[in-house]
């Protein structure tokens, strides 16, 4: 059997329609996992950016922990963070925070510092409080920029919170690493395919909460 016949099989069998392992369960705690990862990165990471790339200082510290983030192996991070707390929700979260930091905090850096100075400077000398100047007149330009760095993060998560299976979680990991101890190649191949969609999906909502949040000035300005 090719990998379409294997995906045929796998959605036009009832049973993983139904029940604790279907996949509506499976896909609802993969958008739980997803959602929650996303929060706290963009928790940590949306402050730091725009602090930083307001001051235009922080920069190299930015990309030194950017750099050290990235470099750092999710699974190895999930095992050895295993190993020293025992299993749950909070040792698969830690992996998935870290991963989607950097290009949340580097790209909101990035969006900011590269604002037209020109109508920052006139805030200025408006007599406008920098809060105002980040928040009404850096942020709207930025925001484009702000929102690809959420994109690229929570497509990683995404991608990523397949690991979850590994410590006993649900989510769409459960089919990989469940089909592959049976070796049941059907809902190895299924449960890929629903990640992979899902990553569609997360592109398709950040394209459509650009379209949304987004001034038709900037867009036509960023593209």
């Amino acid at each position: 059997m090719n990998i379409l016949n294997f995906a045929d099989a796998f959605f036009s069998d009832s049973a993983h329609w139904h029940g604790y392992d279907g996949i509506p369960q499976r896909l609802l705690e993969h958008i739980q996992y997803t959602l929650l990862a996303l929060a706290m990165a963009a928790a940590v990471g949306l402050p730091a950016g725009l602090l930083t790339g307001h001051t235009g200082r922080g920069g190299n510290a930015i990309a030194f922990i950017a750099t050290a983030a990235r470099a750092l192996p999710s699974f190895g991070l999930l095992v050895l963070i295993v190993v020293t707390m025992g299993f749950g929700l909070l040792p698969v979260m830690i992996p998935l925070v870290v991963l989607a930091v950097p290009p949340v905090l580097v790209t909101t850096y990035e969006a900011v510092r590269s604002v037209d100075p020109a109508p920052v400077d006139a805030a200025r000398g408006m007599g406008m409080n920098e809060s105002r100047i980040l928040f009404q007149v850096e942020l709207p330009v930025a925001l484009p920029l702000i929102l690809s760095g959420l994109r690229s993060a929570a497509i990683q998560i995404v991608s990523t919170a397949t690991i979850a299976a590994y410590v006993s979680l649900g989510g769409l990991g459960r089919y990989i690493v469940d089909g592959l101890y049976q070796r049941d190649y059907e809902k190895v191949v299924g449960g890929a395919t629903l990640v992979a969609l899902l990553a569609l999906v997360t592109i398709a909502v950040f394209w459509a909460a650009g379209r949304l949040a987004v001034s038709p000035g900037v867009r036509g300005r960023r593209t």
